[in-house]
C-alpha cells in the first residue's frame, strides 16, 4: 500500500504579546493512502531519468552495502558515505542549473567524488577489508560513472 505525503499550509491568527494580532503561515505534513486520492500522480524530475543518476544511486547504495556489512572505521565510513552519496547529489543539482557553467561545475565535483571513492576502495582492497571481486564489481561501476561524467562534462564545455 502506498503512502503520500501532503504539504498543507494554511494561515491562522496567533496573539503575540507586545503587538497586535499577526498572520502566520504553518504548515504541516499530511500522510494519506495513495488509493484515497486518485488524483494524485506520481512525477518524475528530469534528473530522475538520467542513466548516470540511475547508476550512481545503484553505486552509492553498493558503497553503503559494504560499508554496513564491513568492520570500518568510522571516519572511513564516514568517507565513503559521503562521497559516494555526493556523486548522486551533485548529479541531481547540476541537472536543475540553467547555465552550461554551472551544470558543469557540479558534475566536475561529481567526477571528483567518484575519485575519492576509488581511493578509499583501493587502500581497502590493499588491506585486504574488500576482496578483489568486490574491489573489481565497484571499481567498474565507478569507471562507468567517470566516463559518462567525462562525456557529460565535455559537451558543455
Amino acid at each position: 500500500m502506498a503512502i503520500a505525503a501532503v504539504r498543507v499550509r494554511f494561515s491562522s491568527r496567533v496573539q503575540n504579546q507586545s503587538e497586535k494580532h499577526n498572520d502566520s503561515i504553518v504548515s504541516s505534513l499530511i500522510f494519506l493512502h495513495s488509493h484515497s486520492l486518485p488524483h494524485i500522480v506520481k512525477y518524475m524530475f528530469d534528473f530522475q531519468k538520467l542513466e548516470i543518476y540511475k547508476k550512481a544511486k545503484v553505486f552509492h547504495l553498493n558503497c553503503k552495502g559494504l560499508i554496513l556489512s564491513k568492520k570500518l572505521d568510522s571516519y572511513v565510513k564516514d568517507q565513503l558515505g559521503r562521497a559516494s552519496f555526493s556523486i548522486v547529489l551533485n548529479i541531481a543539482e547540476g541537472s536543475g542549473k540553467f547555465s552550461k557553467p554551472d551544470r558543469k561545475n557540479y558534475f566536475v565535483t561529481s567526477r571528483s567524488s567518484v575519485f575519492e571513492c576509488v581511493a578509499v576502495l583501493d587502500i581497502l582492497c590493499e588491506q585486504e577489508i574488500i576482496n578483489k571481486p568486490e574491489f573489481e564489481t565497484l571499481i567498474n561501476q565507478a569507471d562507468e560513472l567517470s566516463r559518462m561524467l567525462y562525456a557529460m562534462i565535455e559537451n558543455l564545455s
